[in-house]
């Protein structure tokens, strides 16, 4: 992985670092390992983690198919600060 800094600009390269590193699962992968996992722990996760997944799945099929409304669209009001009384 690799990020250039540009300007000696620091923190930003650091801002950019950690957003890659948070889209690779580097966090959660290094978080997993510090303690040792039982095999019988692991395949209880992994199979948690299948039914989350297909779950997911299911439910983003049947909002494709108009069975289920799809995501709340947030409302974009007026900018903070900018109510004239």
């Amino acid at each position: 992985m690799q990020v250039l800094v540009r300007d000696n600009n620091v923190e930003q390269a650091l801002r950019v670092l950690k957003k890659k590193m948070q889209r690779e699962g580097l966090f959660r992968e290094m978080k997993a390992r510090q303690a040792f996992e039982k095999p019988s722990e692991r395949r209880v996760r992994e199979k948690a983690e299948a039914v989350s997944r297909a779950r997911k799945a299911a439910r983003k099929q049947a909002q494709r198919e108009g069975l289920l409304p799809g995501p709340k669209k947030k409302e974009r009001g007026a900018p903070a600060g900018n109510d004239h009384r």
